[in-house]
């Protein structure tokens, strides 16, 4: 899904993709780069990236099965797009790239990948933290993990 561009002088990209299956992060953040440069563009001066994987262990420490991640289709991109454009304003941002898995995520495989570009390091590094923290604490995703053939709903994980 591609994002209208925000109202800056210069227009901002944001690409987001929910993945109901395992994504390759590398790969996808290889295809970012390069749309980034298409059509001879210059590559951005700084970029800031996070991969984050499903841990071995719940919250309590159990052996993890797996975590499931349920969202409300329609809901969860616009809450995202709204968390991007707050932070893409906010820090001069010039691209930003937010894949997120949904489903039934096993323990290493990807969980997210926030891929920022800017004109300066201390921007881009800021806002991939900013936007790394909303999705963990603002986006509608309710997850459940699984050990011993137990889900468990993850508690305070999500603003709703």
């Amino acid at each position: 899904m591609r994002w209208p561009s925000c109202p800056r002088s210069v227009a901002a990209e944001r690409v987001l993709h929910l993945h109901p299956a395992r994504f390759d992060p590398l790969a996808a953040l290889a295809e970012w780069q390069q749309g980034l440069t298409a059509a001879g563009a210059e590559a951005p001066a700084a970029e800031a990236h996070f991969i984050g994987r499903v841990r071995g262990r719940t919250a309590s420490g159990a052996p993890l099965e797996a975590l499931e991640l349920e969202h409300y289709p329609g809901m969860t991109e616009v809450q995202i797009e709204r968390i991007a454009a707050t932070i893409t304003s906010r820090h001069g941002l010039l691209a930003v790239r937010v894949d997120h898995r949904v489903g039934r995520v096993l323990p290493g495989e990807a969980i997210v990948l926030v891929a920022v570009a800017a004109d300066r390091r201390g921007p881009a590094q800021r806002g991939g933290q900013e936007l790394l923290e909303a999705l963990k604490h603002e986006a509608p995703f309710w997850k459940r993990e699984w050990s011993g053939g137990l889900g468990t709903w993850v508690e305070g994980n999500t603003a709703f």
